[in-house]
């Protein structure tokens, strides 16, 4: 849409821009198209778009094939989006984005970012949307050049802070260009700024509690001119040893720690034991028959390296909304690292029986206590990981434990979602869990 376009446009449907509502028209044709380019839509790619408008991303979006679903607060601009764009691969839905369910995302096979977010909102829906573990591939944003370049910001300058920490984290954020004032209608006060955003990959920087890092980073944060041994003193009494013990200066502020180093401080406050399995004591496996009789015991090492058949259990927690706990797999596990899997699991060692494991597996890894269900029991064979695996349900709402040697990630999912997401993503869990989570849908339907 041209320049001389939008405000009869924006006339014929009654829109004023609204200030509050951060509405500025993009009209700068070429910008539009290099924009959607930057994001490298394909037409296997689902495209969500955040703050359409009059859709000057959405039309370069849909032409390049992808399917699009657009998020608009502004009931008036949907409608008018579902007027211009009568596309089957556009789907318009008139949301604040802030309470959109991105846990659908995952149900989508490949999935990317792209919007001009509102100024006044920027931050909660970065914060919103960069949760992790995403569905989303990648980001192609158009925000506020000072939020950008907070985004992008190394150590030591004005511009790095918490957001800059909480975001780099997970992510990888590339400062593409600035957008000048002068192609928006109405022209707003401030520049603009594109970025790109990519998930790191997990082996790149050394695992860390997400939650203590970001405890960290903030109160480090909340005075910039305050060395930061004064503001976390109470996380860290002996703040001069544990400088001495990560090697960086005593009389350290927040902003003059590199990313690695906060990491390194997390892990030496939470001191929590996420060492890998190898580095763990070998534990002793339950070995059985082919008609699961017990034979004797044999090392964890020995028992996986040899595929020799053992015993387990799965177990699926679900809330009062009828929606399941999962957990992403811990990165230190031997098998399957980094996949989702059921609420808890576990094998069965020695002196143990069925039962006992499963309660032992809801505490170690959940920390909680909840009555169980056996549902069935799966026989062993190469999709169960040579394991014969007794299958429970039961019922809690939390809070969890998790454990983080076990554990990188939990969540609760619809039921419908689950089964989308499987439909769309299978290589993204483990296969015991598919099987047992087949025979759950089979009994509830």
């Amino acid at each position: 849409m041209k320049l001389s376009e939008i405000a009869p446009t924006l006339r014929e449907i009654g829109v004023s821009p609204i200030k509050t509502l951060g509405q500025n028209f993009l009209h700068d044709r070429n910008l539009k198209q290099w924009i959607v380019d930057q994001a490298k839509i394909e037409r296997e790619d689902f495209v969500v778009e955040i703050g359409p408008g009059l859709g000057a991303l959405t039309e370069f979006a849909l032409a390049k094939g992808a399917r699009v679903l657009a998020i608009e607060k502004d009931k008036r601009l949907a409608d008018y989006l579902r007027a211009r764009f009568p596309s089957p691969r556009l789907r318009v839905e008139h949301e604040d984005a802030l309470k959109f369910d991105t846990r659908m995302l995952f149900t989508h096979p490949k999935v990317k970012l792209i919007g001009n977010l509102p100024y006044y909102v920027s931050s909660q829906l970065l914060l919103k949307f960069l949760e992790y573990p995403t569905a989303i591939s990648l980001w192609l944003l158009m925000l506020q050049k000072e939020l950008a370049k907070r985004l992008c910001a190394a150590p030591s300058t004005s511009d790095y802070g918490a957001l800059t920490l909480i975001v780099q984290l997970h992510y990888r954020v590339e400062y593409l260009r600035s957008v000048p004032a002068s192609v928006f209608l109405p022209k707003p006060e401030v520049d603009s700024a594109i970025v790109r955003i990519t998930p790191r990959d997990p082996s790149e920087l050394a695992y860390c509690d997400h939650a203590v890092f970001e405890h960290l980073v903030r109160l480090g944060f909340s005075q910039r001119r305050k060395q930061l041994g004064k503001l976390i003193r109470k996380e860290v009494p002996d703040w001069e040893a544990a400088a001495r013990e990560l090697g960086f200066n005593a009389k350290a502020r927040a902003e003059e720690l590199s990313l690695r180093q906060w990491i390194a401080l997390t892990n030496y406050v939470d001191r929590s034991d996420i060492a890998p399995e190898r580095d763990q004591p070998e534990e002793a496996f339950v070995v059985v028959d082919r008609a699961d009789r017990v034979t004797g015991t044999a090392p964890r090492e020995q028992v996986h390296a040899n595929n020799l058949l053992h015993r387990a259990v799965h177990l699926l927690i679900f809330n009062q909304a009828g929606e399941v706990l999962l957990q992403l797999r811990s990165r230190f596990k031997d098998r399957h690292p980094l996949r989702w899997d059921s609420s808890a699991a576990g094998h069965v060692s020695a002196g143990e029986e069925y039962d006992q494991t499963a309660m032992r597996e809801l505490s170690e890894e959940l920390g909680i206590e909840a009555p169980l269900e056996k549902v069935a029991k799966l026989p062993a064979s190469e999709k169960t990981d040579h394991e014969f695996v007794c299958f429970y349900t039961g019922n809690h709402e939390g809070p969890f434990r998790a454990n983080a040697r076990e554990i990188e990630s939990l969540g609760f999912f619809p039921v419908e979602t689950v089964d989308g997401w499987i439909k769309a993503r299978p290589q993204e869990f483990a296969p015991t869990f598919l099987e047992c989570w087949k025979i759950c849908r089979e009994k509830t339907r």
